[in-house]
């Protein structure tokens, strides 16, 4: 065999850490972009907050998010050996809708969950889950149907609920916005806790 040539197996993939390095500070960014979007109050009393409440419940609502997209992409990359050329750039994919929660969060605060922002914020949720799903499929497919991460992934119940969860909640903006944030708060509820089935396929 020709010593410049490469087998199957050094072929086969990429390393994933440049990814998660990545990963890791552009998530940083974003949550550094929401936080500055909090204007301190020019007064020294607490009652001078009430006009930013709509601001803080958009920025603790986003920054748990965030929180829980980087506590599951870290359990992910856990089972994941190598990546590939579709994988970046699903993952890049996820990473822009990510980037534009801060935009939806701070029109959200700024107007007090008036319709319009919530509709958009509730966008951007789904369209990050979608991307999400892109992202893991797209590792089932690389690494293939019988791999760990496909069996810790399975049918993916939760993921296929929230973006069922977020739809219904976008339909409700057009008329009760503040039951749409509501809903929004439940499927992060539904997130806090890592995913269990990644978790027992790490132990296996």
């Amino acid at each position: 065999m020709d010593k410049f040539e490469s087998s199957p197996q050094s072929v086969k993939g990429m390393s994933k850490s440049r990814l998660e390095t990545f990963t890791d500070g552009v998530l940083a960014i974003i949550i550094t972009i929401m936080v500055l979007d909090l204007h301190v109050p020019q007064r020294s009393t607490m009652s001078s907050l009430i006009p930013l409440i709509h601001h803080l419940i958009s920025y603790a609502l986003s920054f748990i998010y965030i929180a829980i997209y980087w506590n599951n992409h870290h359990h992910l990359f856990h089972l994941v050996k190598e990546v590939n050329g579709p994988i970046l750039w699903a993952n890049a994919h996820l990473l822009f809708w990510l980037s534009t929660i801060p935009f939806a969060t701070a029109w959200a605060g700024q107007h007090d969950f008036a319709r319009d922002p919530v509709i958009l914020y509730g966008i951007c949720l789904f369209l990050c889950a979608v991307a999400y799903f892109i992202l893991a499929h797209q590792l089932i497919k690389f690494h293939g149907r019988k791999s760990d991460i496909a069996h810790a992934l399975g049918t993916d119940v939760k993921g296929k609920m929230s973006m069922f969860l977020y739809a219904l909640a976008i339909a409700l903006a057009f008329i009760w916005p503040y039951l749409a944030v509501t809903l929004y708060s439940i499927v992060a509820a539904m997130w806090i806790i890592p995913d269990r089935r990644i978790e027992r396929a790490n132990i296996h």
